[in-house]
């Protein structure tokens, strides 16, 4: 009788264990004043109403170390932040979970999530959180008269002397390579499909070479902008917005050019805690929480009822409205970024990059 009570308390003890193990998310954000906001606006208010754990950890680009984990069978992820490329990428590939469009939480009015969310920002294996753009910013005092206005000034170190920085990578800069080249934003993909619109895109890139200092991590550059080591960045707006609002830096936003792209959550095939993984996704991609994470950084929300939500900027009585990428006037030179391209070309490119890059 003794033995069966021990083992029956050993039983209890164990299956308690297995159910606190669900009841937490491993997330793997991006860091910075984004992070941030996945912290705030996300992860706290699902601890305090749903009791589950989340430990939030950070990379430069999560989808590398999420696909790392499911190739190598040792899965310690949860949920990620990917882009949206990427996002779909791994999916082919088989290296994430489905999610059931069933489980997103409607709008305030009753309006589905599947009517709310913006066309592609719901896939097989993808749910939006953010519509971020990558922006040419710029140092305000290191131009006292004339100031950048588009593209081509950030290629014009004639009239606009001192370093930039560009992301590593294809992606983006080829885009912007040739919107500096005289390319109207309508007809950038019809001409980077062809191998001489390639040519001319790293032909572009080519003139600035030697001007550039490559960035990884999303917090470089308005840290090489601060530091002084750059004057120009090609940069994601969030955090450009972020370093001049919350730090003061004399950082200006062009939105002419900028090529905006979604960015939200998957889990990784074989996530420890699935049903709590998608417990928390479908909180944060409700509509009061996604508005809350564009307060703390300048990212549009890609659900319709979420943008009338959006308040003030965090901390001050300043509307975070006209700061956002979706915003109207924001609009008007705007790059929305091809995914199937991307999806189609981003390895050859890359390739072709980083042999430029070395060479």
């Amino acid at each position: 009788m003794k033995r069966t009570l021990i083992l029956t308390s050993a039983l209890v003890a164990i299956a308690a264990t297995a159910h606190a193990q669900d009841k937490e998310v491993n997330l793997l954000s991006w860091g910075g004043a984004y992070g941030n906001s996945h912290v705030e606006a996300y992860a706290k208010p699902f601890e305090a109403k749903a009791g589950v754990k989340v430990t939030v950890s950070d990379a430069d680009n999560p989808a590398t170390p999420i696909k790392a984990q499911v190739e190598a069978g040792n899965v310690t992820t949860d949920v990620a932040s990917v882009e949206y490329a990427d996002a779909v990428r791994l999916c082919d590939e088989g290296l994430l979970e489905p999610i059931d469009a069933s489980i997103l939480l409607p709008a305030a009015d009753g309006t589905s999530a599947a009517d709310d969310f913006i066309e592609g920002a719901v896939t097989d294996c993808f749910v939006g959180t953010d519509v971020y753009s990558m922006i040419l910013a710029y140092d305000d005092s290191k131009y006292a008269d004339a100031k950048p206005t588009g593209p081509a000034d950030f290629f014009d170190t004639a009239k606009f002397p001192g370093k930039r920085t560009m992301r590593k990578g294809a992606k983006f800069n080829l885009e912007f390579a040739l919107m500096a080249d005289g390319v109207p934003a309508a007809e950038v993909y019809d001409v980077l499909a062809t191998p001489e619109g390639v040519d001319r895109a790293f032909k572009k890139l080519d003139s600035i070479k030697n001007d550039v200092i490559w960035w990884e991590a999303g917090a470089q550059p308005p840290q090489l902008l601060a530091d002084g080591e750059v004057s120009m960045a090609y940069a994601f707006n969030g955090r450009i917005f972020n370093a001049a609002q919350g730090e003061g830096k004399p950082f200006k936003i062009v939105w002419d050019g900028q090529i905006y792209e979604m960015e939200g959550w998957v889990i990784p095939k074989g996530a420890p805690h699935l049903e709590a993984a998608k417990e928390f996704i479908a909180f944060s991609t409700s509509p009061e929480p996604q508005a809350r994470a564009a307060e703390f950084i300048s990212y549009g929300p890609p659900r319709k009822s979420a943008a009338a939500l959006v308040g003030n900027i965090e901390g001050t009585d300043v509307p975070m409205g006209p700061n956002l990428p979706t915003f109207a006037d924001n609009m008007k030179e705007a790059l929305g970024s091809n995914l199937d391209f991307w999806v189609d070309h981003d390895a050859e490119l890359n390739e072709r990059f980083n042999a430029w890059l070395a060479s």
